[in-house]
């Protein structure tokens, strides 16, 4: 089970555009079996790295405006949040390794 917090339309500006946290935000849905794949392997990425950055999930089914608003039109979609800003999109499911690499010039 996913340590993540839930984040909805209603929510996206107070727990990531307002975040002083770097936000790491998993565009995901019940269905998307390469969603539940990653889903693991951002949970770790988090836990490993809680002092920098906080995992947050978004469920497209449920929350429309924030997927339409972020143009996400394949996932899993993760986006990285620093100050209200996308700095790293990663489209599709990945191993660890590969995710690591992607954020890591955040993660160091």
């Amino acid at each position: 089970m996913s340590t993540a917090k839930d984040v909805t339309d209603a929510s996206f500006q107070a727990d990531v555009l307002d975040s002083d946290k770097l936000v790491l935000v998993d565009f995901w849905a019940e269905w998307c079996g390469p969603c539940r794949a990653v889903s693991p392997i951002l949970d770790q990425i988090a836990a490993e790295h809680a002092d920098k950055i906080q995992l947050v999930k978004v469920n497209v089914d449920d929350n429309m405006e924030i997927a339409a608003k972020y143009q996400i039109t394949s996932i899993p979609a993760m986006k990285l949040f620093k100050g209200g800003e996308v700095v790293k999109s990663v489209i599709g499911a990945k191993p660890k390794p590969a995710l690591e690499a992607d954020f890591a010039e955040w993660l160091k």
